[in-house]
């Protein structure tokens, strides 16, 4: 059904929503899911961060039991 909606059709859906909601209701929308996206962006950039400083600190330790470690 959506496969044959052509130029035209994405066209007449644009006028139809840009006459139900208006400019200045429609570029607001576009601002608030434009901050989102940032959003989004930052936490995920956030979130690499954490895991790469996590995996930075930690370091390899020697945890072999103070009796084994005599034996070998």
């Amino acid at each position: 059904m959506l496969n044959n909606i052509g130029l035209p059709g994405l066209l007449l859906i644009a006028v139809v929503v840009l006459v139900l909601f208006g400019r200045g209701k429609i570029s607001s929308l576009m601002g608030e899911v434009g901050k989102g996206i940032t959003a989004f962006k930052k936490g995920v950039s956030d979130g690499k961060k954490e895991i790469d400083d996590a995996s930075a600190s930690e370091e390899a330790r020697d945890v072999t039991p103070e009796t084994e470690k005599d034996k070998a």
